[in-house]
């Protein structure tokens, strides 16, 4: 049955598991590198992270203290001790003597390692061993155990990726280059999109027709032009040419054709009438830009400045191309592709900085959100 807007309640119905569906799909991941993040490395290699809240268990091997550690008791020889170094909260449910079977005795049972040599493990990592005889050699019994450790989280690996990873310069040259790259583009595409919209003048058409043409031109055909180009300025002013002015430079000029045509789609859907007002009472075209149609367009402003942070951001071709990848000069992206290569099996390490790159563009998503989607259908009704 449909209702007074034409659309049915299974539409609408459809709509919003459609949502939910997507929404649940994307933050998924995101808690999972988040949990992951936050979670012990032996825990992480045991377990995953839905697993987080709850015990893990896992098989390990230890050492027992070599026989010069033993005491004689009653005629025998005793070897007493804790396997947990530092008295960890941890539990043990089997033991075993080879690779082989690590579970072949439970806790607490006595087992038999010949010529009359006992070993008891218990659950809280306690052990005796006795022997009627001395014990010899110069390392002690190996010992394989399963054990449980309660759920446990550390800040431990922020400490490390941000102040031992070279993280925390990669997430300064990132902030470096993504803010400027945000905000250029969108300062200059808002004057060339009111000019596009509002005013008349020779060749207006064509401009339009060229911005529209840019926006299918592929980065990777126009990036070695482009890089001559600004390599030649920058020997002809006698500059180096990896500096955060090229990067900026770049971002910009791939950012202005999408810029462009967005924005004045929207402002080309403003309303005449409040235009024309404002001409009446003198306002120049200047003086309606700042005080008119700025205020107005702030909804596909912030649409594009998610857009374009994010693509800044999350960037890596361009910033090694024009920025370099030097450990002083790569940005999150870089650093975290680096990182892949040397720390692959260190996944604590790897999904808390993947948590530190997400991190901000989610920050910047969150504080603009309410501004999106109405940033971008507002021009798709009317336009001039």
């Amino acid at each position: 049955m449909a209702n007074a807007t034409g659309k049915s309640f299974l539409g609408r119905f459809g709509v919003h598991i459609a949502v939910l569906v997507f929404v649940t799909i994307w933050t998924i991941p995101t808690l999972g590198i988040l949990v992951s993040s936050l979670r012990d490395k032996d825990q992480i290699i045991a377990s995953g992270w839905w697993n987080a809240f709850s015990s893990s268990s896992q098989t390990e091997a230890g050492r027992l203290p070599p026989p010069t550690a033993q005491v004689e008791k009653d005629g025998k020889f005793v070897l007493e001790g804790n396997i947990f170094e530092g008295g960890e909260a941890r539990r043990i449910s089997a033991f075993g003597l080879k690779s082989a079977a690590p579970t072949e005795f439970e806790a607490g049972a006595v087992a038999d390692l010949g010529d009359g040599v006992s070993l008891q493990l218990n659950e809280d990592g306690s052990f005796v061993m006795t022997s009627p005889v001395e014990m010899e050699g110069k390392r002690g019994q190996r010992v394989y155990y399963e054990s449980s450790a309660p759920p446990r989280f550390t800040t431990e690996n922020y400490e490390t990726v941000m102040f031992s990873e070279g993280i925390g310069r990669s997430f300064v040259n990132s902030l470096t280059v993504t803010v400027p790259a945000t905000v250029i583009p969108i300062m200059i595409a808002a004057f060339a999109a009111y000019a596009l919209a509002w005013m008349r003048f020779p060749g207006r058409a064509l401009i339009i027709a060229v911005i529209i043409g840019l926006l299918v031109v592929p980065l990777q055909m126009a990036l070695i032009p482009l890089l001559q180009l600004y390599n030649g300025v920058a020997m002809f002013f006698g500059v180096p040419s990896k500096t955060y002015l090229g990067i900026w430079l770049a971002h910009t000029g791939f950012g202005l054709p999408f810029a462009i045509y967005l924005l004045r789609s929207y402002m080309a859907g403003l309303p005449r009438e409040l235009m024309e007002s404002a001409r009446i009472d003198g306002a120049s075209d200047f003086e309606i830009f700042i005080k008119i149609v700025l205020p107005l367009s702030f909804p596909v402003l912030a649409s594009f400045a998610i857009f374009q942070f994010l693509w800044v951001w999350n960037d890596l071709l361009v910033a090694i191309v024009f920025l370099g990848s030097g450990s002083d000069q790569l940005v999150l992206t870089g650093k975290l592709n680096a990182l892949l290569g040397s720390r692959g099996g260190d996944w604590e390490i790897l999904t808390t900085s993947a948590f530190i790159t997400i991190i901000v563009p989610l920050i910047v998503f969150f504080s603009l959100q309410r501004y999106f989607v109405r940033g971008l259908l507002a021009g798709s009704v009317k336009g001039g």
